[in-house]
């Protein structure tokens, strides 16, 4: 609780110091239980504008800026995109999320300076805070045993674009358990601990129901298991269940 109270203070500080001296003041990235911490403070904070990014669409972690609603200038947020791939691919090894994670704090840098990290093929992007990006560029050097090379990718168009793969499935009707389930394919009752226990959100908002009725083109994110978007419904069977889509993100 304490850690909570001091997080929110430390968000309302950047709220009032944006207020006072009329200039855009930032967040760390912050995590989905965090993000939606934040939402909550959105009445408390009058003639403050609050927007997100992590850098591409639809991030999982996200940096908040906070601005004056009549703020007359334009400005960006201070994020950077990092790739990270082998200097040899024949000597690479197989990287996971985890290989890439561990390898950047094992620097000893705090997480909530690095954002979302997109994992490809022989290769991995990352976002951070552009005040740590010409620490990484002189101290990354290796992931596990595989010696690697690190840029800064300048061009947005370059940014990498998370890869989805089309789970299709029936249910009795559009609860959240029931695309959850199918999303892991885990049955629904494993995954109400989930629901009830604080690791679900909708659109960054933590939903604690297990019939929420997610819309279409809704993301789901479920700590521990990963996240999805739903893609709808196609139709009814015979027996009147729904025929739902949706996109996991790999």
């Amino acid at each position: 609780m304490e850690k909570d109270e001091f997080f929110l203070k430390r968000i309302r500080e950047l709220a009032n110091l944006s207020y006072q001296r009329d200039i855009v003041t930032f967040s760390d990235f912050l995590n989905l239980n965090e993000q939606n911490m934040v939402n909550s403070l959105k009445s408390q904070l009058p003639g403050i504008v609050m927007e997100s990014s992590g850098g591409y669409d639809n991030a999982e972690r996200q940096m908040v800026a906070f601005h004056p609603d009549a703020l007359a200038f334009t400005w960006e947020y201070p994020i950077d995109c990092l790739k990270i791939e082998p200097k040899a691919i024949k000597f690479s090894e197989d990287l996971t999320h985890r290989d890439y994670l561990g390898a950047l704090l094992n620097l000893g840098v705090d997480r909530n300076v690095l954002g979302d990290i997109l994992v490809q093929k022989n290769a991995a992007w990352f976002f951070c805070s552009n005040k740590m990006t010409d620490f990484f560029l002189k101290n990354m050097c290796r992931v596990r045993h595989t010696n690697i090379l690190i840029s800064k990718i300048e061009n947005p168009d370059e940014f990498p674009r998370p890869e989805l793969e089309a789970v299709s499935g029936t249910c009795a009707s559009v609860r959240l358990d029931a695309l959850i389930a199918l999303a892991f394919k885990s049955s629904r009752s494993s995954m109400v601990p989930f629901i009830e226990g604080g690791h679900v959100f909708v659109n960054g908002k933590l939903i604690t129901s297990n019939g929420y009725e997610p819309k279409d083109g809704d993301i789901i994110s479920v700590r521990g298991k990963g996240r999805f978007i739903f893609d709808g419904v196609s139709h009814q069977t015979k027996k009147g269940r729904c025929s739902v889509r949706i996109l996991r993100y790999i």
